[in-house]
């Protein structure tokens, strides 16, 4: 399969196309190239590395992006065994850009939420680009009400440019929906770990992210409004997304620093793309690692963690 490769790694994908010419020659014709493309090899490991160790925010934003990025799907396929999908809203329909159902990690029931946005033109359309209707978010407080009331801890995987904005939306409630969400994420009394696994976008990605403890991938981003949106509002032209992106402080960095998020979860050189399998363990890792002292507090105490947490947050400067 061929590698998508960003603007930025133009030089990157040369060098890996020389390497894959050679490597192509070498099967057609008796010559030995292994130290050239050792030597190229080298070369393209040391561009990579110096590359994403200097990303810019907008950068960010582009891998975050990444079509072969791995989505909420993959991290439940990799990650939460006996997995069974729990569909609709009980009140209008169900919506496939919200994700959920009860499973096993590592052994343990629970119960997972997530957005997804599909991974090619089909699933895409199927679940609306990971931008979600009310009724996604009524399922959402739905499941989350159930693992509340059977003491299943909450995981949640966040990826989603923004709840849907469409008129049909808007008709039936959708900031109510979002705001109840959010109101369930902090009132249940069960661990709840939130992972913003590519784009946190909005009131739709802090719906499912209200959480105890908030994981972000390294190259993730997650803001108030898209910097294409930013930049149409602000500079009223779609061009400035780049100063958008420096402006808004949608890095995990940024976020780490603001304390927005709690723990950053390193991902692949070159991110999560190129290596989705060792992503997807990283972050069941880190997932492991955040909810065991979670697991030893009571309910109250969990809901009490989680309200002071929200509560706190801006009182660090910029």
């Amino acid at each position: 399969m061929m590698r998508h490769f960003l603007d930025f790694e133009q030089p990157i994908a040369e060098l890996e196309g020389k390497i894959e010419e050679l490597r192509h020659l070498s099967t057609t014709r008796e010559i030995n190239i292994a130290d050239e493309v050792g030597r190229l090899e080298n070369t393209a490991n040391r561009l990579l590395r110096q590359t994403y160790a200097r990303l810019t925010p907008w950068q960010k934003v582009q891998v975050a992006r990444h079509p072969e990025r791995p989505h909420c799907l993959d991290y439940i396929a990799g990650l939460i065994t006996e997995f069974v999908p729990l569909a609709g809203d009980r009140v209008f329909a169900e919506d496939a850009a919200v994700i959920g159902g009860i499973g096993r990690f590592h052994g343990r029931s629970i119960l997972a939420l997530g957005t997804e946005k599909g991974t090619d033109t089909p699933a895409r359309l199927h679940h609306n680009f990971g931008m979600a209707r009310p009724e996604g978010y009524r399922k959402a407080r739905r499941l989350m009400r159930l693992a509340d009331r059977f003491g299943l801890p909450v995981l949640t995987f966040v990826d989603t440019n923004g709840a849907f904005p469409g008129v049909d939306a808007e008709a039936r409630g959708q900031a109510e929906a979002i705001a109840r969400a959010i109101e369930t994420c902090l009132d249940i009394k069960v661990p709840l770990v939130a992972s913003v696994i590519g784009e946190g976008g909005s009131g739709g990605a802090i719906a499912l992210a209200a959480g105890n403890t908030v994981l972000m991938l390294e190259h993730a981003i997650y803001s108030v409004i898209p910097p294409e949106g930013c930049s149409a509002i602000l500079w009223r032209d779609g061009g400035h997304a780049h100063e958008a992106a420096e402006a808004l402080r949608l890095t995990a960095q940024d976020l780490l620093r603001l304390g927005v998020v709690d723990h950053i979860v390193p991902e692949p050189l070159g991110g999560a793309h190129r290596l989705p399998k060792e992503a997807v363990e990283r972050l069941g890792t880190a997932i492991d690692e955040a909810m065991r002292p979670l697991l030893a507090l009571d309910g109250s105490a969990l809901r009490n963690q989680r309200r002071e947490k929200f509560l706190a947050m801006g009182q660090r400067g910029l």
